[in-house]
């Protein structure tokens, strides 16, 4: 799958992408603002454990940000499980050098169109999760939450930055995410505690 947004290209993840995943990605100033599953260093083994994951999912989720075919970010969905599963947490990041383009606003706008209208996800994976997880279950348990067929679809996409990540936080509020609070004291990032900012944005 190909998105063209106006300041880049979203698409899958690649072998190929490897060496400008580890260029970009390998930098502390991008690692301090992400979750501590995001490496620093980020080393070749980290870069090929995630294109591995990436480059398989169905549906796709997980997209590189790309300008003249060199993926130089990525930017994702998470989507709830349970009674969550209406809902799905977007994550980016963007190599240093390419900061102050807009870029990841362009993407942050066509993976918002992506995910309320494109993405579809149907009643068996919810299914499929929770016999994954080992719960006893009957299919007829997950009646669909969407009005096209036997897919539901995105009801609401949120972020949670740093409070202190204004850059990322401005991200947000230009593509129409709306402020719904400051979630104290909720995160322990390098050995101390930040708020985070809670934005979501409704279908």
């Amino acid at each position: 799958m190909i998105i063209k947004c106006d300041k880049c290209v979203l698409r899958r993840w690649k072998d190929s992408d490897l060496e400008s995943l580890i260029e970009n990605a390998n930098n502390s100033k991008i690692a301090s603002n992400m979750r501590d599953i995001f490496p620093y260093p980020y080393t070749v083994d980290d870069g090929k454990f995630w294109i591995k994951i990436a480059e398989n999912e169905d549906p796709i989720c997980n997209f590189a940000i790309t300008v003249n075919n060199e993926a130089v970010g990525g930017i994702g969905l998470t989507i709830g499980e349970d009674i969550e599963r209406i809902s799905a947490e977007v994550g980016y990041w963007l190599g240093e050098n390419y900061w102050g383009r807009g870029i990841v606003s362009s993407a942050l706008k066509e993976i918002l169109e992506y995910g309320f209208n494109e993405l579809k996800l149907s009643k068996s994976d919810d299914f499929d999760a929770c016999k994954t997880k080992g719960f006893a279950v009957q299919e007829t348990e997950f009646p669909s939450t969407s009005k096209i067929g036997d897919c539901r679809t995105l009801n609401r996409i949120f972020a949670k930055p740093l409070e202190d990540n204004i850059g990322s936080r401005k991200v947000l509020e230009k593509n129409g995410f709306i402020l719904e609070g400051i979630l104290r004291n909720s995160v322990l990032k390098s050995g101390q505690i930040y708020n985070q900012a809670l934005y979501a944005k409704i279908r």
